[in-house]
């Protein structure tokens, strides 16, 4: 991965404060109960149950690395990568997308601590590692019209994690080289075979999932986000939105969602699991000043950085605007969210 632009300086930060969240609060029809449950959704509602999130057996198919080895391997590979890529060393955009992503963590099945960084990088897109690496892209923060979507995102990215989808994919591998072994080594100990499997580095492209893993994600990921009170929808919507961004203009969506569009299926089913398995609620966190002073910020610096960036010697033209009537201090300082009908 190449990195992308120059870091932004953090002194130049310090003229753009961020003010205490004020919230919107758009009015939209939360999920209708279901009144027939087919018998497939029933399996997944006992083995998904939104209730007992951490204590469910998610992530505990087949798997040859143990958590201390996955976690390692993440800390090889962010190591590594990072190398390549240019991190946002802005303490306040930092520490917000730490802040949202610890709370979704929380509120997941995830058993390894998670560091979350911010990836100066235009690609919507954001990744996690093994062991909790989780990066996102600047993009994608700017891409999100709310914070429930980049909250959506971000859960789905965790729920990989949570049910260990990488390694999960290394240990198949792995039964594959084991079944190629010559019989003198399979009448050994098959654990010193599965110790030699483990020995080979990760490469990212076990980070491309099967189309059952992102089933998993998508459900596990909205349903982090539900239990960590944002709307479950916005994930889906999210997605929906930056694919037919892509339709019109190419290159607009990052290579990673490539290989999973969100399809016509696909949606269809996320609305199905949200409706049969998610009860519904009477309000939803939509968004809050906060997540909007932190992208204006963001916008801010990458704006300022693109002209720094450009050939000073071309003529520039310089417009006043007004403030907009958003970006103006608001005087109700509650938190203000979508309501559901329940309908």
């Amino acid at each position: 991965m190449a990195a992308t632009s120059e870091a932004i300086p953090a002194e130049e930060l310090t003229a753009l404060p961020v003010r205490n969240p004020v919230l919107i609060a758009p009015v939209v029809k939360a999920p209708a109960a279901p009144t027939h449950v087919s018998r497939q959704m029933q399996k997944l509602i006992l083995k998904y149950d939104v209730s007992k999130i951490g204590e469910r057996n998610v992530g505990k198919s087949m798997n040859f690395y143990s958590l201390d080895r996955e976690a390692q391997m993440g800390r090889e590979m962010a190591e590594e990568i990072e190398t390549e890529m240019v991190l946002v060393n802005d303490p306040v955009i930092s520490e917000y997308v730490n802040r949202l992503g610890q709370n979704l963590v929380r509120n997941s099945d995830a058993k390894v601590p998670f560091t979350i960084r911010v990836v100066n990088s235009s690609e919507v897109n954001a990744f996690a590692l093994p062991g909790g690496y989780f990066y996102v892209n600047t993009g994608l923060i700017l891409a999100a019209d709310n914070e429930a979507e980049l909250a959506g995102v971000m859960s789905h990215e965790i729920a990989h994690v949570a049910a260990r989808h990488a390694t999960h994919n290394l240990s198949k591998r792995d039964l594959v080289n084991l079944c190629t072994i010559p019989a003198l080594f399979v009448a050994g100990p098959v654990g010193i075979a599965v110790r030699e499997a483990t020995d080979v580095a990760m490469p990212m492209e076990f980070l491309k999932f099967s189309r059952d893993a992102e089933r998993e994600a998508d459900l596990l990921g909205m349903q982090y986000a539900y239990a960590a009170g944002y709307d479950p929808a916005a994930m889906v919507s999210f997605f929906e939105k930056v694919e037919a961004k892509e339709k019109k203009k190419k290159g607009f969506l990052a290579r990673a969602f490539d290989t999973h569009p969100m399809t016509a299926e696909r949606v269809r089913r996320a609305q199905e699991e949200m409706s049969a398995m998610l009860p519904p609620k009477d309000d939803y966190i939509v968004t809050n000043s906060e997540f909007n002073d932190v992208k204006a910020r963001l916008a801010a610096l990458v704006n300022r950085h693109m002209i720094e960036d450009s050939d000073d010697s071309l003529p520039t033209l310089h417009r006043a605007t007004a403030e907009p009537d958003d970006a103006k201090p608001q005087k109700d300082d509650r938190p203000t969210l979508k309501r559901g009908t329940g309908d």
